[in-house]
Parts: structure tokens; sequence; C-alpha cells
């Protein structure tokens, strides 16, 4: 062989070792491509409800029915904000309310307050009727 033949053969060896590392990472970049297709992508509502702690969710319930457009944008800022990594705490209800009252938004959310009578818990409203019933542990005769 001659030297140019050796030269070529050179060539081509770094030439076919230069395919093999394009079609390498092509292959790559498909496999990367389809594993991001395969995870959905989760929606806004959803990354905010994994966000959420004690009565989080039913104060976003809330006040999906009863401001469903200002609550679609409060969630949209939020999820953006939690991707980001500006908000990582968990937001519990208490925090919620706060949020959409601090933007004008007056949720409302049922609430009863209960006062300990006889070692239970009595609804204040009913405290304040005197229509408290007895059990039957409480109806028995106690011996003096």
């Amino acid at each position: 062989m001659t030297e140019e033949d050796k030269e070529l053969e050179i060539l081509k060896a770094k030439r076919l070792l230069e395919m093999q590392k394009n079609i390498s990472q092509k292959q790559r970049l498909e496999e990367i491509k389809s594993s991001e297709v395969k995870t959905p992508t989760l929606s806004a509502r959803d990354i905010v409800v994994k966000q959420l702690g004690y009565r989080g969710l039913e104060v976003l319930e809330n006040a999906e029915t009863q401001f469903p457009d200002e609550t679609r944008l409060v969630i949209q800022k939020l999820a953006e904000l939690i991707q980001s990594g500006e908000i990582a705490e968990t937001i519990d209800g208490g925090k919620m309310l706060t949020l959409f009252r601090s933007l004008g938004i007056r949720v409302r959310v049922q609430t009863t307050i209960k006062v300990e009578e006889e070692g239970k818990l009595v609804s204040w409203s009913d405290k304040l009727k005197g229509t408290t019933e007895p059990t039957n542990e409480d109806s028995q005769p106690q011996n003096p």
C-alpha cells in the first residue's frame, strides 16, 4: 500500500467514527423526546393541588365554585410560582383564604364553632339554644 492509500483509509475510519457518533446522539435525543412525551404534563390545577395542605383543597374548591374566572387566574400564577421554586411550602386552608382575601376575593367557607360540654364537643348554636340532648350514658341516674 502506498502512503496515499493509508491516509485515505485513516480518513475513511475517522469519517465512519463521526457518523457513528452522530447516529448515537440522534438516538439519545429521540429517547429523551419519547420519555418526555410519555410523562404526562400536569395541569396548573394539579400542580397547585399537590402543594395544598389541611383544608387547602376545600378552600380552593369553594373559590372555584364561587369565583371560577378569578380562581383560574390565581391557580395559573400559583402553579408558575410553584414550578419556579418560589413557593416550596405546603399551602393550608388558612393561607389560601388569606391569599384570596388579599386579592379582594371573599371566598365563603362553612365553619362551625364547637365547645366542650360534659366531655363532648357540642355545636355553639346548639349550646346557645340549649338543645343538647344527653346520650344514653348521660341519662342513667347516678348514685349519690
